[in-house]
């Protein structure tokens, strides 16, 4: 099995705490950035950065389907991070100070991939699709923020 990573970024035209508290703010604005692939939205603990456990589904493509519980924590300023606890699935979202009045949004999602050959296209294709659901995601984040 061999790790697969997708990273994507974004600066936003808006503080990095203003930014920060719409990222983690799960029982809020979080539901409201989501793109169609994710679906069955649901808080079950918290709503606000650590501490929270959340649900969702997360549909990658038409045949792939994941059925997230993920768990919050902020190992330090401006991070929050997202494991799964049903799978070796792990996202980092970072937002730094990018200038004034701007900040710099970076998401990273880990996982253990397949192995043989079904684990080279999972490297090979599963990052970019990532990054697009991603991309869709911090594009709404952007509106939200900068209004």
């Amino acid at each position: 099995m061999a790790q697969v990573e997708a990273t994507t970024e974004r600066v936003v035209e808006a503080d990095a705490e203003k930014v920060f508290d719409a990222l983690a703010d799960y029982s809020g604005t979080r539901e409201r950035l989501l793109p169609e692939h994710f679906s069955e939205y649901e808080v079950r603990e918290g709503g606000d950065g650590e501490g929270t456990l959340v649900h969702w589904k997360l549909q990658a493509t038409s045949k792939r389907i994941r059925d997230c519980l993920m768990e919050v924590s902020e190992p330090t300023d401006g991070e929050l991070v997202e494991k799964d606890r049903n799978s070796s699935m792990v996202t980092t979202w970072r937002v730094t100070p990018a200038g004034e009045g701007r900040s710099r949004v970076v998401v990273t999602t880990t996982w253990k991939g397949a192995g043989g050959i079904g684990g080279f296209f999972e490297k090979t294709f599963a990052p970019k699709g990532l990054a697009r659901i991603y991309d869709a995601m911090l594009a709404k984040l952007a509106t939200e923020v900068e209004k």
